[in-house]
């Protein structure tokens, strides 16, 4: 396994294994790997001959009152589980490496952006869709394989593929979760022993609204109501509880099938903020 830390080595490496007709994949993360990480990596092996991991805390991706310098970060471990997992390249720069002193270009998304994270994270999505292309320019992938529990981030990263013509097939990565459902996250470290409890009401939260619409619920404000009320009895503090279109992630008033429905929630325990989503498809 090959670390590259500068730009212009990650650009030749990928020159390099274009010309042998190797096809390269791109696993994007931000570090603290965990195996829903993991997960992506067994996805890019099986689809690619070079798998390139880059681990890359973007700092432009983080609010100014947010976690952005204690975001957990172990190099080293990640590295040794890179290497047990067949990663082939980790592209680990630094942010001067990555950001210029006089950084003035940024990509934009102004519709799926503008919802769910989009409205509590001002310029999160900036920063996600400027780090992403960077990413792509530099490392040249064929493929890319972006988790699913990220499901605004996935659909972002998908319609910009499309509308900058990126020659990328972006590859989605189902969720892993813990054996208790909390679906797997670098942020899951600062949950202490109650939150960690606590916080497993958000899955369990989204698969008891899913089976009551599969049993012919229809009123969302209901439901709606019915996940409010478990997260906070459970000490979580709601930032939102959405319905939305699975395809364009626009807000669903009915369920007339057929459909796809994306039930979003984002939200607190203690100062951790969790993130999950499940889709019902009928």
């Amino acid at each position: 396994m090959k670390i590259i830390e500068k730009v212009a080595e990650m650009n030749e490496a990928s020159c390099e294994n274009r010309k042998k007709g190797l096809k390269i994949s791109l696993v994007p993360t931000m570090g603290y790997l965990h195996d829903g990480h993991i997960s992506l990596v067994k996805i890019a092996r099986a689809n690619s001959d070079i798998v390139v991991l880059s681990n890359f805390v973007n700092p432009t991706q983080f609010g100014p009152n947010e976690d952005y310098n204690r975001y957990p970060r172990d190099i080293a471990r990640d590295n040794k589980i890179c290497k047990e997992s067949g990663v082939d390249i980790v592209f680990a720069p630094s942010v001067n490496e990555m950001y210029s002193k006089d950084e003035s270009i940024w990509v934009y998304e102004d519709k799926l952006s503008k919802v769910l994270c989009g409205k509590s994270r001002p310029n999160h999505f900036r920063g996600v869709c400027t780090v992403v292309s960077k990413l792509f320019n530099i490392i040249q992938p064929d493929i890319a394989v972006f988790g699913m529990k990220d499901y605004q981030q996935l659909r972002i990263i998908e319609r910009m593929v499309e509308n900058l013509k990126y020659p990328i097939s972006i590859l989605r990565g189902p969720i892993v979760r813990e054996k208790d459902g909390l679906a797997m996250s670098s942020r899951n470290k600062y949950l202490n022993c109650e939150e960690r409890k606590n916080a497993t009401t958000i899955f369990s939260s989204l698969e008891d609204a899913k089976n009551k619409i599969l049993n012919g619920e229809k009123n969302l404000e209901k439901l709606k109501y019915d996940i409010e009320l478990r997260i906070s009895q459970s000490g979580g503090k709601i930032d939102y509880i959405e319905f939305m279109d699975a395809e364009n992630l626009t807000p669903m008033t009915n369920l007339t099938a057929p459909f796809a429905l994306l039930i979003a929630i984002a939200a607190f325990y203690g100062n951790t903020r969790l993130i999950d989503n499940l889709i019902v498809r009928l």
